[in-house]
């Protein structure tokens, strides 16, 4: 028997690629061949796996007849999961069909989820399949529903397919460390300034409390914070102030400055400017005027300052239902382009900001970022269009400016874009680091570790509509009936704030897209249907031709 050289093709398949095929098959060792290691999980992630004491199940209602599309989403989840289980076996799922398994949508409504409704073509007859793209993580009885698919309006379904899958691993992660952790972090809710009523930040606090403990903070003195307080900031990991109305004082200014060194987080969001649309609408016409809450000097500290003078971005702005006639007694309504209320839309790969609704802001000012802060780096979160003007205040604002959004009115001025929302990382250093004020505080700190903070200059953002006393959910427009993104991106501040693990760095994770040409499919769908039937029928053919003319030669 002639021996098979082993440097030829067949004996590098015979004794290297095959022997090694065969050593991953068996291990469960799988290559990750991808430009964007597509199948690797991040460090951040295996950490957190591997810190998951009690079992974990995840139960995923992705079984069943459903679009290829949802086929790709049922995949990658599946081997998402295996992998989890891979690196901690107390990592356990399933796969549910709720159609087969007979669970009704009501149970499953109640569970959190919301059905995808998508149409289904077959011999030309149209029907409706129902889906429950949801994952339920449960553990040590406790349990959290969360949707595998990414909700984001205005884009196309491969798109929203696309983003899913992206942001797939951190959506399973970060739920299941929420979930798994022994101890939640808490989040305090100042309330000394003024700020948003309760109905009115019910949205936020909901939100919250998924995965954080929040609470408010109520001065001990009920006027301000004092020294008397600060044993309960030194328990909250992060501090929200949501429209601070009254000024804040020097003393309150210090306790804050301390809490930040400290290494407290903190959301702040601000109103510069007092301008309200419920007084718009009842009385047509209004006058917004600053609004000073004395820190000037403690944003400055960190190199930003808030302007007060309301922002018109006259090509991202949300619409305003209006009525504009009447029909035999009936109102019309119409939504009518409406400037003071600016969209954030995400342009760039931020974690805080990627793969969210537009985000909108009521009569917001704007952020200056004052630069040649050491150790501070400065991410802008949103800023307006390249068609933006400035209404220095006081000022009137007129509800028929709607009709003329893109005229210049009294006082205003082409602007260049303008700053909404800003993150801000590293290690602060104090305001009163040089000032007598710092003696009035016990173990007065100079510097933070590293720290985070989020600034936005409108207080409106995280405040929810009520409507005959009921609070609507954050982000809800009743008027126009959209949905907008403030949730969304309240929920990731929060995270990206408070993320310890650096999991949010998964969210800027990008799949290329590698998709099929559908019209040269449509078109060349018969040409290669008859090339993969006649084409192995060639082959054995030629092979046994071959075969027949060898035998031949060699008995002939």
């Amino acid at each position: 028997m002639k021996k098979i050289p082993f440097k030829s093709p067949l004996g590098i398949l015979l004794f290297i690629i095959l022997p090694l095929a065969i050593i991953l098959a068996i291990s469960g060792i799988r290559l990750d061949l991808t430009k964007e290691k597509r199948y690797t999980l991040s460090e951040n992630t295996i950490k957190v796996l591997e810190s998951v004491k009690k079992p974990v199940t995840i139960d995923v209602y992705l079984e069943g007849d459903f679009p290829a599309s949802f086929k790709q989403l049922q995949g990658e989840t599946k081997f998402m999961l295996e992998e989890f289980r891979k690196i901690n076996p107390k990592i356990d799922f399933k796969f549910i069909d709720p159609i087969k398994t007979k669970m009704s949508q009501d149970t499953l409504m109640a569970m959190g989820m919301q059905p995808s409704v998508l149409p289904d073509v077959k011999d030309g007859k149209v029907s409706q399949i129902v889906l429950f793209p949801y994952a339920v993580i449960k553990h040590d009885k406790r349990g959290i529903s969360i949707p595998l698919v990414v909700q984001q309006a205005n884009i196309s379904a491969d798109e929203q397919l696309r983003k899913s899958i992206e942001n797939l691993e951190y959506n399973l992660i970060s739920n299941i460390k929420n979930i798994a952790v022994d101890k939640r972090k808490k989040v305090g809710i100042l309330v000394s300034q003024d700020e948003l009523s309760p109905d009115e930040f019910q949205g936020f606090m909901h939100l919250a409390l998924e995965n954080y403990d929040a609470g408010p903070i109520i001065p001990k003195n009920q006027t301000e914070l004092s020294l008397a307080d600060v044993p309960l900031l030194k328990q909250m990991s992060a501090l929200v102030i949501a429209k601070p109305r009254k000024a804040f004082t020097d003393n309150e200014k210090v306790i804050l400055d301390q809490y930040i060194m400290g290494g407290g987080k903190t959301l702040w969001m601000i109103d510069a400017v007092n301008a309200e649309m419920d007084t718009l609408m009842r009385s047509q016409k209004i006058m917004p005027f600053p609004v000073d809450i004395n820190m000037t000097d403690f944003f400055f500290n960190y190199g930003i300052r808030i302007n007060p003078a309301l922002v018109k971005d006259v090509k991202k702005f949300a619409l305003l239902k209006l009525v504009t006639g009447e029909v035999s007694g009936n109102p019309q309504f119409t939504s009518l382009p409406w400037p003071y209320y600016p969209l954030g839309i995400a342009e760039d790969n931020n974690p805080v900001t990627k793969n969210i609704n537009p985000v909108k802001f009521e009569f917001p000012t704007s952020i200056d970022t004052l630069g040649g802060r050491k150790n501070i780096k400065t991410k802008v979160l949103f800023e307006s269009s390249e068609r933006t003007l400035l209404k220095q205040v006081p000022n009137y604002v007129d509800l028929k400016e709607i009709s003329s959004v893109d005229s210049l009115g009294q006082m205003e001025k082409p602007s260049t874009p303008k700053i909404y929302a800003v993150a801000l990382e590293g290690k602060f250093n104090s305001a009163y680091a040089s000032r007598i004020e710092r003696k009035s505080y016990p173990g007065f700190k100079n510097q933070s570790p590293e720290n985070k903070m989020i600034v936005i200059a409108d207080g409106d953002v995280g405040r929810n509509k009520v409507v005959k006393g009921e609070p609507l959910p954050l982000g809800v427009d009743l008027m126009t009936n959209e949905q907008f993104g403030n949730e969304q991106f309240l929920r990731n501040a929060l995270d990206y704030l408070l993320d310890d693990s650096n999991l949010m760095e998964l969210r800027n994770r990008n799949i290329e897209e590698r998709l099929l040409d559908r019209q040269r499919i449509n078109e060349e769908k018969s040409n290669w249907q008859w090339f993969n039937l006649l084409l192995p029928l060639v082959i054995i053919g030629i092979l046994g031709s071959l075969f027949f003319w060898l035998r031949k030669k060699k008995f002939g």
